[in-house]
């Protein structure tokens, strides 16, 4: 069955982003007799239907989801979109995640999602890593930390405590798709220009599919 990846996403970048926020609407969701394709449906719908704005101070403040930081990450900012009933996460446990990945300084371009990694039947493969091992980038693992398995977060990643060289994951499985992420976030003409502290920001909406003590 083919996922909606993110259908009605809206992204509106002027020239100095300073502010990133989502305006919720309403959802519905259908039943299906595949969990895997339940958990998958559950974030599509919840990504699909948020409208992903990237704004300057002068735009109106009007009412919406307030993102918090968590304490010590860095500038990681998480808007929890379900909490989930399940365990919390500690380093040494192995994790699963579903995600969507995208790169602001792309007008929110969509580089990544498991939904796009199918096994031999069809079924989107989860993300798994060793929480604490370093394998990923850190704002992933600053977010994956506080959730509870069941629960879906969107995840504000500044450059500090994401991509910080080619070799980090997740890595999008396309070559092309890899070389215009890296191109853009690591641009040395960009980046001496001073436009590092907007060039590698990451926007992920995660679900936590799952957890394994070691």
């Amino acid at each position: 069955m083919s996922l909606p990846l993110l259908e009605h996403l809206t992204v509106l970048i002027p020239k100095t982003p300073s502010n990133i926020f989502a305006t919720i609407s309403s959802s519905s969701s259908s039943s299906s007799s595949s969990t895997t394709t339940r958990r998958a449906l559950s974030l599509s719908a919840l990504s699909s239907t948020f409208t992903l704005f990237f704004v300057s101070n002068s735009s109106s403040k009007a009412a919406t989801p307030e993102f918090s930081e968590v304490e010590g990450s860095g500038g990681v900012k998480v808007l929890d979109l379900r909490v989930g009933d399940g365990e919390v996460p500690v380093n040494g446990d192995q994790v699963a995640v579903h995600y969507y990945g995208r790169l602001a300084a792309k007008q929110g371009w969509l580089f990544d999602s498991t939904y796009g990694h199918k096994d031999e039947m069809g079924e989107p493969i989860p993300f798994v890593f060793i929480l604490g091992s370093g394998r990923v980038i850190s704002g992933i693992e600053t977010a994956v930390r506080s959730m509870k398995v069941g629960g879906i977060r969107r995840v504000i990643i500044p450059p500090s405590q994401g991509y910080q060289n080619t070799s980090q994951e997740p890595l999008p499985p396309n070559f092309f798709d890899r070389q215009r992420l890296f191109t853009t976030i690591f641009n040395p003409t960009r980046l001496a220009n001073g436009e590092g502290s907007t060039l590698g920001t990451l926007v992920f909406d995660i679900e936590l599919v799952s957890l394994r003590h070691q």
